[in-house]
């Protein structure tokens, strides 16, 4: 058997490593029960997950076999290097948790890798190729596009693996509006690439079976979230709440007809001098999440972390994580037709449900915490088990 193994090429046993995930994954969906070679302090259970059993038997094959390799070339700052803080930190913030050296999923050589990681920063781009911006033309993507290709093309010239899968079991990551452009110039270079996206808007080209959505997380400088001010379900006299400006026509139709208009929906364009964000999502049951100007908010994983019950108001938005958590179990969406009646739908949920509800974001919030190193079922895990099912999608032969 031994020798056998040594036989076989390096693409052979990595396929052969995955067959062996499928098969365990597939045994724990048949016998409802997953199992670990080690005692895990959280075991998924309930109706927040499509299928718990599934989940944590996937999660458990990638701790245990994943291997990431992040490309090396390119220089900082465009390439290694992201924002570690404020809207699109969690770009910065995955670029450098899968730098560290001791992260376990690391590949030691690209032959040992199931996926292969493009480690360029999109808002790095942004940040220092296009600034400064004197006209409406310098507003044009062929800049980033060019750069991502020329990237692209520097790895696939210089090593086997982009070319033997066209792409398909590399990916990318970013938080910036922009992201979803990169591919634009070329589609079919991208065609089978996986692009891990906040923005990920299906009208716009976002692939839910390809491409990842990415949840959206406003760090504060130095911090890896905001304070817990979270209050228990029965002590949130606040129905419904949002505050921010009228970024695109979803938010603008909220304020036009609930701007400081109902003590019970409070609905701010800009909050009173010395009322507190954050204090106010953690005394809310329900708590608004409008796009902006894309799809993507911050605000979805602001009221997980407040425990607060999330009203989705998008369109054509895929939530994150999606493959593996059931949002309709700790959350509300509300089309934007029915914005008028936000109240009567909210003031609709029978208590019991909404206690169901709280009790479900407040299990779920793990899976957006921010680890640095990361932890077992946090929101680098979350992004990384998603590359993995869609590597787990597909074998690729010798």
């Amino acid at each position: 058997m031994f020798r056998y193994w040594q036989k076989r090429s390096n693409l052979e046993r990595i396929e052969e490593d995955l067959a062996g995930a499928r098969a365990a994954i597939l045994k724990a969906v048949q016998l409802k029960n997953s199992t670990s070679e080690k005692q895990d302090s959280f075991v998924p259970i309930g109706s927040i997950y499509r299928n718990a059993y599934a989940f944590y038997q996937s999660h458990t094959e990638m701790i245990k076999r994943f291997k990431v390799w992040t490309y090396k070339e390119g220089e900082l700052p465009l390439v290694h290097n992201g924002p570690l803080n404020h809207i699109y930190a969690i770009e910065g913030q995955f670029i450098d948790e899968m730098e560290r050296k001791n992260n376990p999923f690391r590949a030691c050589h690209p032959d040992e890798a199931h996926v292969f990681f493009l480690p360029f920063s999109v808002t790095g781009v942004i940040h220092y190729v296009y600034h400064p911006i004197t006209s409406p033309k310098d507003y044009s993507r062929d800049r980033l596009q060019r750069l991502v290709m020329d990237y692209i093309n520097t790895v696939a010239s210089k090593y086997p693996y982009w070319n033997r899968s066209s792409g398909a079991d590399h990916f990318m990551v970013s938080c910036h509006d922009w992201a979803p452009q990169v591919s634009d110039a070329n589609p079919e270079l991208f065609k089978h690439f996986v692009r891990v996206l906040c923005n990920a808007n299906t009208s716009e080209g976002f692939r839910p079976n390809v491409d990842v959505s990415l949840p959206e997380i406003f760090l504060p400088f130095g911090k890896l979230g905001p304070p817990n001010l979270s209050q228990g379900p029965n002590n949130r006299p606040i129905l419904a709440f949002f505050a921010g400006s009228a970024h695109g026509y979803i938010r603008q139709v909220i304020l036009d007809y609930w701007k400081e208009k109902d003590s019970e929906v409070q609905v701010h364009a800009r909050l009173p001098k010395g009322v507190n964000y954050t204090k106010m999502m953690g005394q809310s049951k329900f708590c608004l999440c409008p796009s902006g100007y894309e799809v993507a908010s911050p605000r979805e994983v602001e009221a997980i972390y407040a425990g607060c019950v999330p009203v989705i108001i998008s369109d054509n938005y895929t939530l994150p994580f999606s493959d593996v958590l059931n949002w309709s179990q700790f959350s509300v969406q509300i089309p934007v037709s029915k914005i008028p009646v936000i109240k009567t739908i909210l003031q609709g949920i029978p208590n019991g449900k909404y206690l169901k509800m709280h009790k479900r974001v407040k299990r779920v919030r793990r899976h957006f915490e921010l680890n640095r190193p990361a932890k077992p079922f946090d929101v680098i895990h979350m992004v990384l088990h998603s590359v993995w099912l869609r590597r787990l999608n597909f074998m690729l032969s010798p």
